[in-house]
């Protein structure tokens, strides 16, 4: 059994069955600071993720990724539009404040308010019914089985805290210095209560002495450190500053694993990384095209794709810890399409497409792209760059910081974009989260499409997303799924690059769980014996 395996294969089981005969402090790294501690501001896995320390949804998901109860103790279906879910009682805020309906309630309208980046989580409720403090229904538009599965990562916010505070308004992700109060601080119901926050410094946490339920950690406080360079977080790690650094660069891997007291897990991500291109717009706000948009043309997408050598990419660039991905989601989701192939590398057929389209020449256009969220996502850029330009088209590269990045391209930056990288985990795992949120048209209304940065737009995989939802027969439900992603491939609607991997680094003095939706979960965490 490789090393890497038989770490994660005993983490859990250290985690559980040891007890809580010490107490320490966790330093962990990660490329880039946490957005913010609004747990409604930015639907992106590290933010996401780390708020989950801290805020709880209705439902949770243990260290496999299965559902359980959360803040919600259980919950049935009415009637086809109708879920009840029983809350959880006795549980508290980290400032004492009891949680109850009222907070849930306030939650919801919350996440669907103005600036609010989680509109999607909460999509296709028409509305919500308080029954008692600790009963609450969710009246739906369509039947759905589906409902909850993405309400993990929803977070319920004590409301009583919220207008104390001036917080009821989300904080804008477009607005990286903003004064909301739930910006830099934070109340949840969570394992671990926040007691500093500098932002791009670091962000202190202690465990919640009165959390409700038992955790296997033995921390005493939580010390986060966003450090960009990643020379400078290897060193961190190999000179036993922190206790877990990550992603680790790919060509770093074995230096993480030769180095005594350290070591690197890996394992597959259940995240497609891809490239969306502006097709809303009459005319593309960064190109040289004047009068027109490109990208409305299936034949220039069609170019695009094929001038892509997906597989040098993943051998150079990811260094072999990637898959080609041929459409826009990963093995292990729900309705994966295993019968599609990558896009053929063709850089010949993609110069015929762009002189069919009446570019023979090419044309200029900027690429979006960031160069601390994803795996060597500023190096991909660079190749595409690169590939591209082999075909006439001359792309400008913008690369950001997430913060800066994320604040262009999305809702809240009004897509201010052209052509943009994004990578995509749906937190359901299910197809019908990436249909809904990157593949359909864009309706502000339903909080559909919110993610469609590009606006791409087929009214027949509109028909099929909704099909999808209300679909309770498996068979039937996959057979649309399959259409719907079978429509998008031929349309070139995107250019889906791979699924990459996990690749952290940690001190052997530590046990965690690496989950394939790098999520991480202190709870999970031991230090020392």
């Amino acid at each position: 059994m490789p090393k890497t395996t038989a770490i994660l294969a005993g983490a859990a089981v250290i985690a559980l069955a040891a007890g809580a005969s010490s107490a320490e402090t966790l330093r962990f790294a990660f490329q880039a600071d946490v957005n913010s501690l609004d747990p409604h501001s930015l639907n992106e896995t590290f933010t996401l993720g780390f708020q989950g320390n801290i805020y709880e949804g209705l439902i949770d998901r243990d260290q496999t990724l299965t559902i359980q109860p959360g803040l919600a103790e259980s919950w049935e279906i009415l009637e086809p539009t109708r879920w009840r879910f029983h809350l959880r009682q006795g549980v508290t805020f980290h400032n004492g404040n009891p949680f109850n309906a009222d907070d849930v309630l306030f939650s919801y309208e919350r996440a669907i308010s103005e600036a609010s980046d989680m509109v999607t989580k909460v999509a296709g409720i028409e509305e919500v019914v308080r029954v008692d403090d600790y009963t609450v229904d969710f009246v739906t538009t369509a039947p759905t089985l589906i409902l909850p599965a993405e309400w993990d990562t929803w977070y319920i916010m004590d409301r009583e805290w919220s207008e104390a505070n001036d917080a009821v308004a989300v904080t804008n992700i477009a607005d990286i210095n903003s004064t909301n109060f739930a910006n830099l601080n934070a109340n949840g119901t969570g394992p671990f209560m926040v007691t500093e926050r500098v932002p791009d410094v670091r962000t202190v946490a202690v465990p919640n002495p009165d959390y409700w339920r038992d955790v296997p950690h033995n921390l005493t406080e939580v010390i986060y450190t966003p450090i960009a360079s990643a020379p400078t977080r290897i060193a961190a790690l190999l000179t036993g500053e922190v206790h877990l650094a990550y992603p680790i660069p790919l060509q770093d891997i074995d230096r993480v694993d030769a180095n005594e007291g350290t070591m690197a897990l890996t394992g597959p991500e259940l995240r497609t990384i891809f490239l969306g291109f502006d097709q809303a717009r009459d005319e593309l706000l960064y190109s040289s095209v004047e009068g027109a948009n490109p990208f409305r043309d299936i034949r220039v997408r069609a170019a695009f794709n094929h001038a892509i050598n997906r597989d040098a990419i993943g051998q150079v660039v990811m260094r072999g810890a990637s898959t080609p991905a041929a459409s826009m989601v990963a093995p292990g989701i729900n309705g994966f399409p295993d019968f599609l192939e990558p896009y053929a590398y063709d850089p010949d057929r993609a110069r015929e497409l762009l002189a069919e389209a009446g570019y023979p020449d090419g044309f200029e256009v900027r690429l979006n792209c960031p160069n601390d969220r994803y795996v060597n996502d500023e190096a991909t850029c660079q190749a595409v760059v690169a590939m591209l330009g082999q075909i006439g088209v001359t792309v400008t590269l913008q690369a950001d910081t997430r913060s800066v990045f994320f604040g262009t391209i999305l809702a809240q930056g009004g897509y201010d974009t052209s052509f943009y990288m994004l990578g995509w985990t749906p937190s359901s795992f299910d197809s019908y989260n990436p249909l809904f949120n990157l593949v359909s048209t864009r309706d502000p209304e339903t909080g559909r499409g919110t993610f469609n940065v590009g606006g791409y737009s087929n009214e027949r995989i509109d028909v099929l997303t909704a099909q999808i939802l209300a679909e309770t027969d498996e068979t039937t439900r996959n057979a649309l799924i399959a259409e719907a992603w079978q429509i998008l491939y031929d349309d070139y609607g995107y250019l889906p690059l791979h699924q990459q991997g996990l690749a952290w680094g940690v001190s052997e003095d530590a046990s965690l769980v690496q989950r394939a939706d790098n999520v991480f979960d202190w709870t999970l965490v031991r230090i020392g014996g």
